[in-house]
């Protein structure tokens, strides 16, 4: 069968079908998934039915999966498969069975807060709300593309550090303290900008905004600079919404993109399995 690809009417994103990812793939099927992949940034694979070793194997497609970042409680939510993280607000037995609940997540890219942070990530839909919780991304090539040049040279050179101590639903992760003042943020470094280093397009690279500091800058000047910049990269034209139905697969490129999600009835049932792929590169 050969695979279908389709670009979405949005800043980025796309539609992969007539494949079957719980099975091995064809190299050139992986190729021109990868292709897709770096060009439009985010791609949508329709009613795939994955088991965790499923979603493990094609996910090492593309690279060496990279570990889940801690979780407020501490412990892996998938024993059997620690590489695998568990997106759900579902409770068991009086505990959560995953990540993030059922609240509103921010804007954000994922674990920038270390100095390579991972270059890909899969999400798996296994049961998803009947309203709520859909996802949004946004391109940040095209977001620094678009900038003033008085923005552009505003931020040449310019280093922020990515907060550690809290996740992308604000709860404080395990092990970190209350940030009271931005100064003392625990976290990467990373440029403003970041350089592709195979096509050599720039990109705004944000990571999360609660936290953010800009080094070198006083907090009142960093807050106004990163507020406007945060203004401008989650512009609707730059993004795409995705309404998740059972079986969705999705993979996007962490590095050139920001993703966001609804929140939704926390009376309903959201569970999804996620991979993310070793990044190879500091940011720079």
């Amino acid at each position: 069968m050969t695979i279908s690809i389709r670009s979405l009417d949005a800043a980025l994103g796309a539609e992969v079908g007539g494949i079957d990812l719980s099975g091995p793939l064809a190299q050139d099927d992986v190729k021109a998934i990868e292709e897709v992949w770096r060009d439009r940034l985010v791609v949508v694979f329709h009613r795939q039915k994955l088991s965790d070793p499923q979603l493990i194997a094609f996910s090492r497609n593309f690279g060496e999966l990279d570990p889940p970042g801690p979780n407020p409680y501490g412990e892996p939510f998938n024993k059997e498969h620690p590489e695998l993280n568990v997106i759900s607000n579902v409770v068991e037995n009086g505990k959560p069975i995953g990540n993030l609940g059922d609240g509103e997540a921010v804007w954000h890219a994922d674990m920038t807060y270390v100095d390579v942070p991972p270059k890909a990530a899969m999400l798996h839909s296994l049961e998803v709300p009947s309203a709520g919780g859909n996802t949004y991304f946004a391109n940040m090539l095209v977001a620094y593309e678009t900038l003033s040049a008085d923005l552009k040279e505003a931020i040449v050179g310019k280093i922020a550090v990515h907060d550690a101590s809290t996740n992308s639903a604000g709860m404080l992760r395990k092990g970190y303290k209350k940030v009271t003042d931005v100064r003392d943020v625990a976290g990467a470094h990373h440029p403003l900008i970041r350089t592709d280093p195979r096509t050599g397009r720039k990109a705004l690279f944000l990571g999360r905004r609660p936290n953010a500091y800009v080094l070198g800058l006083d907090v009142p000047d960093s807050e106004a600079l990163l507020d406007v910049l945060w203004a401008h990269a989650t512009q609707s034209r730059f993004s795409m919404c995705h309404e998740w139905k059972v079986g969705d697969l999705l993979m996007w490129n962490n590095l050139s993109v920001l993703h966001r999600r609804d929140p939704f009835d926390p009376k309903s049932r959201r569970i999804m399995h996620r991979s993310q792929i070793k990044g190879n590169e500091r940011i720079a």
